[in-house]
């Protein structure tokens, strides 16, 4: 008998609902949220209230492109955390509403690991192009930087992570202060393509270990633009292409010396990118170049698995119902990551 899992994920302001039939993907359907771009970030309240009005027509959509009926479902997979606590609390309720009605198991998935196994979605039975264990995986978002030793889909070890600010976090900030918007990821990117990344040079923190800090970057981005602009106030207007570029390349620079450090020490030569962030062209470019410079065997995800998905959720709800690893019904929701 197949397994049928609905996975929901709604963390930040993406509400999504994807449908899996013994770990191949029926269908994946997001909503977004562009009520936040006039605020140049996310505002909690706003996003919490739009996925009250997106979660049913969104898993509605997904169960109708899928052909698959409620009744069908094996269980249903939601991110628990880490997110903004008002938007898990609708993924979360309506998990348990959903499970509650149909009586069958629920499944609570961390949503960072959901992206750091989002290279286990296949699209179909010959879709066999995914890692194995163990790997490391470079998880880059707007809220999160680390490096994750992957043992298994339930024993992952964080190597390194950001002390202070994550890269997308540091992209979004620098783009919003060069005046072009939000979010930043996809404006960097385009422009970057155009421009020179040797044009400008930026601060790269020298931290210990596999850590990551990118706050200094931000400063020395913030003063040296704000000394340029005293000199020609059309400064960015000339030169945003060369400083998207030059910004690009500094963050890459920093997240693929600490990753090749890593593989070196470890030994490990399959290596992944996850989170937001990998949907970035620079970033996707270094992976490639790391290839073959140092024969590395590379797993980059598709566009549509880089940002907040459900697909991921169901795929990570996949491997712990196989495991009958299944939450109770009083399970809260939480929005950061604890040591518990």
């Amino acid at each position: 008998m197949s397994v049928i899992i609905l996975g929901i994920e709604s963390s930040c302001d993406d509400t999504s609902a994807a449908i899996l039939r013994d770990g191949e993907l029926l269908s994946n359907v997001t909503a977004g949220q562009a009520v936040h771009e006039m605020y140049g970030g996310v505002v909690p309240e706003l996003a919490s209230r739009a996925h009250q009005q997106n979660i049913i027509p969104v898993v509605d959509a997904a169960l109708k492109k899928a052909g698959v009926e409620r009744k069908d479902i094996s269980a249903v997979a939601f991110t628990r955390g880490p997110g903004l606590m008002g938007s898990l609390l609708v993924g979360t309720s309506f998990a348990k509403g959903f499970a509650l009605g149909l009586d069958i198991p629920m499944i609570d998935v961390n949503h960072l690991q959901g992206h750091v196994l989002a290279h286990f979605i296949r699209e179909s039975e010959e879709d066999n192009h995914q890692p194995t264990f163990p790997y490391l995986c470079l998880l880059v978002s707007g809220g999160n930087s680390q490096i994750v030793k992957v043992n298994s889909y339930k024993d992952m070890e964080i190597m390194g992570q950001t002390i202070d600010d994550a890269a997308g976090e540091a992209i979004d900030k620098c783009s919003k202060v060069m005046g072009l918007g939000y979010p930043g990821g996809p404006i960097i990117d385009k422009l970057a393509r155009q421009g020179n990344p040797e044009a400008f040079e930026f601060a790269k923190p020298d931290i210990a270990g596999y850590d990551y800090s990118f706050s200094g970057l931000k400063t020395s981005f913030l003063y040296h633009l704000r000394d340029w602009l005293k000199e020609d106030p059309d400064f960015i207007e000339h030169h945003k292409e060369d400083l998207a570029a030059s910004l690009e390349k500094t963050i890459v620079d920093i997240l693929m010396k600490k990753l090749r450090k890593a593989v070196k020490d470890t030994g490990i030569k399959q290596v992944a990118v996850a989170g937001g962030v990998s949907a970035n062209n620079g970033l996707r470019n270094a992976f490639r170049d790391h290839a073959k410079r140092y024969h590395w065997d590379i797993f980059i995800p598709k566009f549509s698995y880089t940002t907040d998905n459900a697909a991921m959720i169901g795929i990570t709800g996949y491997f712990k119902y196989l495991d009958k690893d299944f939450a109770s019904i009083d399970l809260p929701a939480y929005a950061r990551v604890t040591t518990q």
